[in-house]
């Protein structure tokens, strides 16, 4: 191998454009503001306990007669499906058609410690949902990663109110072998962390842990070579302010997730109890679609393919999509092959 040799001049160099680079970046950054998560125009239109249900204005001429709810997770902002104009999953499916509604959840406050699962469930996405039915009978149900868990778990609870069910890196087999959150929890005390409400920043510290160089460093120095790019400087502040502003969890929810589904298997299992109902994945006949990222470190592929051998229905379809947990929304090629999927997919079953 040949050896590497540098004079002084070159690391001098190197060393100026480097600073360069970052004082550069440093007027870039103050010229930006403060770039904010989402803004495709909607409006909310129903409230059920923690659960906003807001409605999307079309931005295509032929918009689908069935409404698409889409639930997301309690662990992080919705905003991430709306990004920026040109990294938005949301706009991407409203120029297809799609009629879309999106439900926020409201953060906990102390006293929403002992809220569980049944509450987000059963009553807030089961009010939001019959409201929706008023307009249109039946709908679909699209969920993104623990949104995609209770979408699912919502189909098989109520298997006639859903007429279609999409599901995105979403887990269904927490056991699997490459599941590296999985077996970080298994060795958690669910009990003690389930008595208060969880801090967003306590979770952030959790998720960063999974992949801390990569997480923690890599990408601020990646950005330095991109410090003069004024887009890509705003689209990373949007990526960090949705990373770092996530919200709390309830204590009693967050338990039963964590127990049921990382620590018993349960949904795999058929045994995961939500409330007085049992989630039975062979009650899902209803057409699915389930999207998964092929270099998803949150959820690997095996945690959401595990779907197909559990449902019921003769309407199942499983697409892999090159990126990571957060890129397959946020990419570009990535973001329109799902939309396009989606709206597809839709259209056919509609």
């Amino acid at each position: 191998m040949a050896k590497l040799e540098l004079t002084w001049e070159q690391i001098a160099h190197e060393l100026a454009q480097w600073e360069k680079k970052l004082a550069h970046g440093v007027q870039t950054l103050r010229s930006l503001g403060n770039p904010a998560p989402g803004g495709t125009p909607r409006r909310l239109v129903f409230q059920c306990g923690k659960a906003r249900l807001f409605h999307y204005e079309a931005e295509s001429p032929t918009v689908q007669s069935v409404p698409t709810l889409l639930v997301y997770a309690l662990v992080n902002r919705a905003s991430m499906a709306d990004l920026e104009p040109s990294r938005s999953l949301v706009r991407s499916l409203l120029a297809r058609g799609v009629d879309l509604f999106l439900i926020e959840w409201a953060d906990p406050v102390g006293l929403d410690a002992e809220r569980g699962l049944n509450d987000y469930l059963n009553h807030d996405l089961a009010g939001c949902v019959s409201f929706l039915q008023t307009l249109a009978g039946p709908i679909n149900l699209m969920g993104i990663c623990q949104g995609g868990t209770f979408a699912l778990s919502y189909a098989a609870m109520y298997p006639a109110q859903v007429r279609n069910l999409i599901t995105t890196v979403t887990p269904v087999d927490f056991h699997t072998p490459d599941d590296d959150l999985s077996r970080l929890l298994r060795g958690v005390d669910l009990e003690l962390l389930g008595r208060q409400n969880l801090s967003g920043d306590a979770l952030n510290t959790l998720f960063l842990a999974l992949r801390p160089y990569r997480l923690n460093h890599q990408k601020y120095v990646n950005l330095v070579s991109q410090m003069d790019d004024a887009a890509v400087l705003a689209t990373f502040l949007r990526m960090e302010q949705w990373i770092f502003d996530s919200p709390d969890l309830a204590g009693r929810a967050l338990y039963e997730f964590a127990q049921g589904c990382y620590r018993e298997n349960a949904l795999a299992m058929g045994s995961w109890r939500i409330g007085e109902r049992i989630v039975d994945l062979t009650k899902i006949t209803m057409p699915v679609l389930n999207i998964y990222a092929r270099d998803d470190h949150l959820v690997p592929p095996a945690a959401s393919l595990a779907l197909g051998a559990l449902v019921a229905t003769d309407d199942y379809q499983a697409l892999e999509v090159p990126g990571g947990h957060i890129g397959i929304y946020v990419g570009g090629s990535a973001r329109q092959k799902v939309a396009e999927t989606v709206s597809t997919w839709l259209a056919a079953r509609v």
